[in-house]
């Protein structure tokens, strides 16, 4: 990529940042800083890639995509993931991506893949269901499992 694409995508990044941020603002009460926060890291990182581009005194041509075939594998991967998220659960279907994405890329170390994915399912526990006090649906499995629970 030229220095000028590195500035459109940073400028979009941050636009997008700051419209997602502004519509948190609608939201009623605490459930509206999660996505906020979220919508202003994203200007941040954004607004850095930019101004990174503008400093910077590079501008010949790279490659857009240095690892092809990886991602093919991860868009793939998010695609399945997108469609288990209803049948499975939110909580099932992002243990297993979290578990096959790594694998799928080449990481070879399926005891820390299965440690990530753990920490990564508590911390998101955490936030939705105590922090935030929204918690994700029940799992499918779980109401497979243990009907009227």
């Amino acid at each position: 990529m030229e220095k000028r694409q590195d500035i459109v995508l940073g400028l979009l990044f941050a636009g997008l940042g700051i419209a997602a941020a502004w519509k948190a603002t609608d939201y009623n009460g605490a459930s509206g800083n999660y996505p906020m926060s979220l919508g202003l890291i994203l200007a941040l990182l954004g607004g850095a890639v930019t101004v990174k581009a503008i400093r910077s005194g590079r501008n010949e041509a790279r490659a857009l995509i240095s690892a092809p075939t990886q991602m093919f594998i991860a868009a793939v991967l998010s695609t399945i993931y997108v469609a288990l998220v209803v049948p499975l659960g939110f909580y099932t279907a992002s243990f297993l991506l979290m578990l096959a994405l790594p694998v799928a890329l080449g990481f070879r170390q399926g005891i820390y893949a299965l440690i990530v994915a753990l920490v990564f399912m508590i911390l998101i526990y955490l936030v939705f269901s105590l922090l935030l006090e929204k918690p994700l649906p029940r799992e499918a499995l779980l109401s497979i499992f243990a009907p009227g629970a």
